[in-house]
């Protein structure tokens, strides 16, 4: 975590060291909530191992997968954090994680002893627009053959480290015409 703040922000040794304190670890087993939907969003969580699913429910208690998050990457719902709001989504570790977490008064405790850190957060938020933004022009609309292939070059991790029927709620597509599409581009690589 530390390299990772180093290389974004610029912060100085002594900012970053103040940073550290404020997190604390927290060790979660592949299904367990980092962030529950309808309970207020308390923490930010940085990624240091594993990987999260963000997802709310429908009244099927049916996952609508948003988003993952792997290492060096924040997990949290931004905007009820901010406010103090009851999350939106769930957090739900993939793989066993260890995430730092911040609470939101020692993120505001960090922000008033380092005005830097909204550099940090800017960078964050930053990141997280553009991959919304990347979602809604890559996965919207669009087959499930040309999501696949999109994803093989652009995003092979999530190939890699999601189970299939994730990436078919993260899709918006069923497992069986996710299966379908990876049968057509193995079967055009042949």
């Amino acid at each position: 975590m530390e390299k990772y703040l180093l290389s974004i922000s610029g912060l100085l040794v002594e900012d970053v060291n103040l940073s550290l304190q404020v997190f604390e670890p927290l060790y979660l087993k592949k299904g367990d909530l980092f962030i529950q939907e309808n309970k207020v969003c308390q923490y930010i969580g940085f990624i240091a191992q594993g990987a999260v699913k963000a997802y709310s429910t429908d009244k099927d208690d049916k996952e609508n997968i948003t988003c993952f998050k792997f290492e060096n990457e924040f997990a949290t719902s931004f905007s009820e954090f901010v406010s103090q709001g009851n999350s939106k989504k769930n957090f739900k570790a993939i793989e066993d994680c260890v995430i730092y977490r911040i609470s939101h008064l020692d993120y505001l405790y960090l922000l008033d002893k380092v005005p830097a850190c909204n550099e940090v957060l800017k960078f964050i938020i930053e990141k997280e627009y553009n991959q919304k933004e990347r979602y809604l022009l890559n996965y919207n609309n669009k087959s499930a053959l040309d999501k696949y292939s999109y994803m093989q070059v652009n995003e092979p991790i999530l190939i890699k480290r999601i189970t299939t029927q994730d990436l078919a709620s993260y899709l918006g597509i069923t497992q069986r015409s996710l299966t379908r599409a990876k049968g057509q581009i193995h079967k055009n690589t042949l």
